[in-house]
């Protein structure tokens, strides 16, 4: 009886392709191909060939299951780092996001705040300071208040900065004023956190027989959100020392804190109606020393 040769039946697993080996008509093979891994069936023996290169099949080859890049990245030195997304490709980053430390201006000058290692995104607060207040020069004339410095809200990408300069406002000083004529206190100085924003110190409170005033609110410059400090205002007159009708309470800044008002004989000196950071200086009647501006403040917030 004559004998056919069918030839294999069924297609041989040959494992991981190996340059030496002799392969022929359908035998399976895997090999990996400038970093992507895929099957092949070999389609006229073959010995020598790679089953592929640059993602391009020998001619003795043909993919049976091609692989993919694999879209995770190398993980070698992104221990304890997420795996993140741009929305096109896949990437690793510091697990440790968000809110890192803080840095604090709070005394009237010039400084400079040094970028934290890692930082990529800080958000800045700048506040200028608190006008000075003023006394009313006689018992019937009203003092004033200061206005409050203004406020700037900033956020600011600093991957490519590695410092600022800071400068933070000085508290106008108060007056006290008991000639009966008319005389002003001090605006409140600016603050600034380089060119990015900067704020408005608060006006001066006048104070005079016919012509009173509180101090104009600073109001910031330059963020992404710009607030206005809140005005001053003025006391009322009754012929005693109490101011008449009471007034509020002098304004405070983005941070709070106005000064105190007082009347002679209170036993109040200006110090005590100093204002807080930004704040303005409170009045007092009769000519007693009126309270100083709240110095600004810059406070940064350091983000990963």
């Amino acid at each position: 009886m004559a004998t056919i040769d069918l030839g294999k039946i069924k297609q041989v697993f040959r494992g991981t392709y190996n340059n030496a080996t002799a392969y022929a008509v359908d035998d399976l093979v895997v090999f990996t191909d400038t970093g992507i891994t895929s099957t092949y069936i070999c389609t006229t023996a073959s010995t020598g060939n790679n089953p592929s290169s640059g993602g391009t099949a020998h001619a003795n080859w043909a993919y049976v299951a091609k692989g993919v890049a694999d879209p995770i990245p190398s993980q070698s030195g992104n221990a304890g780092k997420v795996l993140k997304t741009d929305g096109s490709s896949l990437s690793f980053d510091d697990a440790d996001a968000g809110l890192q430390s803080m840095n604090v201006y709070s005394t009237a000058g010039s400084h400079t705040w040094t970028k934290p290692t890692g930082i990529k995104k800080i958000k800045v607060y700048v506040t200028g300071a608190g006008g000075g207040g003023m006394s009313g020069p006689t018992n019937d004339n009203n003092g004033s208040c200061g206005g409050a410095g203004g406020t700037a809200i900033k956020i600011i990408d600093v991957t490519s900065i590695s410092s600022v300069a800071v400068t933070v406002g000085a508290g106008g000083a108060g007056l006290a004023s008991n000639t009966g004529s008319a005389r002003n206190g001090n605006a409140g100085g600016a603050s600034s956190f380089g060119s990015h924003c900067s704020a408005g110190g608060g006006g001066f409170g006048r104070s005079g027989s016919d012509n009173s005033y509180g101090g104009e609110g600073g109001i910031g410059v330059g963020g992404d959100l710009n607030l206005r400090g809140t005005c001053g205002h003025i006391g009322g007159t009754d012929g005693s020392s109490n101011p008449n009708p009471p007034v509020p309470q002098p304004p405070g800044s983005f941070w709070g804190g106005g000064g105190r008002m007082g009347k002679t004989d209170a036993g109040l000196s200006n110090t005590n109606c100093n204002g807080f950071h930004g704040g303005a200086g409170g009045m007092q009647t009769e000519g007693d020393a009126a309270g100083d501006g709240g110095p600004g403040i810059v406070v940064v917030e350091n983000y990963k």
